[in-house]
């Protein structure tokens, strides 16, 4: 099975979004966050290339949300996401497959109604988890316990926030 090439996805990501470097960085983050859990869960190809795309690419509908909205809102990355994903992974010759898998995930990635599958649930996590620091949520301690047990299905993920966000005193 043709695997995707993690380093030119990294390059489109730059490429779309130029200058932006917490944009950039954020999505490394995520994708840095999600091996972890595909390591824990020890996923197949399939999901390891879903995974890897959807992390990379899953808010490239930001900057023409902010364009068309004049907003980042999640709703608004899930209407312009999937336009770009298939764009970029169609001109990268990738199976239909994966493009559509891809696309539903970008497009429903603040959804939790949409979350349907365990390559989506990492992503969900993987996102989480960035987004509590970044977002400064870790602030809120006791929050978080509610957050996690909400959210967090697979046991890698599970672990991971309570390890960095459940610390005992």
């Amino acid at each position: 099975m043709r695997r995707v090439n993690k380093e030119d996805y990294i390059l489109e990501l730059r490429d779309h979004f130029g200058s932006d470097e917490r944009r950039i960085n954020h999505a490394l983050k995520v994708l840095a966050v999600a091996e972890i859990i595909m390591d824990g869960e020890q996923v197949g190809d399939a999901i390891c290339d879903v995974v890897t795309v959807t992390a990379l690419l899953h808010d490239v509908g930001i900057k023409v949300a902010e364009q068309k909205y004049n907003s980042s809102a999640g709703p608004y990355q899930e209407i312009e996401g999937p336009p770009i994903v298939r764009a970029i992974m169609f001109r990268r010759g990738e199976p239909q497959e994966i493009i559509d898998r891809v696309a539903y995930i970008v497009g429903g990635h603040h959804t939790v109604s949409k979350n349907d599958g365990l390559d989506f649930q990492i992503i969900w996590e993987a996102d989480l988890l960035v987004n509590i620091e970044e977002d400064g949520l870790d602030r809120f301690s006791e929050k978080l316990p509610a957050i996690i047990s909400k959210n967090f299905y697979t046991s890698t993920g599970r672990n991971l926030a309570k390890e960095r966000y459940l610390k005992p005193l």
